[in-house]
């Protein structure tokens, strides 16, 4: 199996070396991942400049590995040119999770989008961070359980997969739609100059089942997603009304 990995943390990120060296299990993995961190890029792709690829200066063992100035999606965009035999791309492990209605800004889910966009299966991986890094050793097993699952078809569909850090086992799980708080927070820097962060925070709990759900519980969640967004009942009701 050919497999391309990505992030949105960018090429240094333990996370992708945590990805790579599982994946590396099932078959040949090439790496191609932004030079810079592009948490909550989204979806955005370069069209007003060119895109440069270089080496990585970090070593992948065995492994081909390139720095992009690009976004997530970019970074799949130019990889599968740069390898058209790939079957899968994986993206990930990213510092953080990607839950509920965080998919639709998350660069990491980004870059599995785009590669069911151009005809291959994409599976985006992440996981929360704490006051320090998770241990990706003991995430390592849960994370070849879910990607042997995930390669029984070759399909090009869509996955988003989460792990709690202290897994107990996988469930198939579906998005959480609860609604959240958009909250702005004012601060300044250290010249005193006002500045404001932005967060969010969850006004319901978890739906059960969902994938927030399932991280609360501790189990590795893997939801199957699609890119058509329309709302069939709606789009009924107005055809019919």
């Amino acid at each position: 199996m050919n497999i391309l990995i990505t992030n949105d943390d960018g090429i240094y990120s333990p996370g992708i070396a945590a990805l790579a060296q599982t994946a590396s299990k099932f078959g040949t993995v090439r790496i191609v991942a932004p030079d810079v961190e592009q948490s909550s890029m989204g979806h955005a792709i370069t069209h007003s400049r060119p895109l440069t690829y270089k080496k990585s200066p970090i070593t992948f063992e065995g492994m081909e590995a390139f720095r992009v100035n690009g976004t997530p999606a970019d970074c799949v965009a130019l990889g599968l040119h740069l390898y058209p035999d790939t079957q899968v791309v994986l993206s990930g492990i990213n510092m953080g999770p990607n839950l509920g209605n965080s998919m639709w800004h998350s660069g990491t889910l980004a870059a599995a989008k785009q590669a069911v966009l151009l005809g291959v299966k994409g599976i985006a991986l992440s996981t929360p961070v704490g006051k320090t890094e998770p241990n990706f050793d003991l995430l390592a097993p849960f994370v070849e359980q879910s990607l042997q699952l995930l390669f029984k078809t070759d399909e090009p569909a869509l996955y988003n997969v989460n792990f709690p850090q202290q897994p107990i086992s996988i469930k198939w799980t579906r998005q959480s739609v609860s609604l959240y708080d958009g909250t702005v927070i004012p601060s300044e820097d250290p010249m005193g100059r006002r500045n404001f962060w932005i967060s969010v925070k969850s006004l319901d709990p978890a739906e059960e089942n969902s994938d927030r759900w399932a991280i609360e519980n501790n189990f590795v969640s893997i939801t199957p997603l699609r890119l058509d967004l329309t709302d069939e009942k709606r789009l009924k009701n107005e055809v019919e009304g």
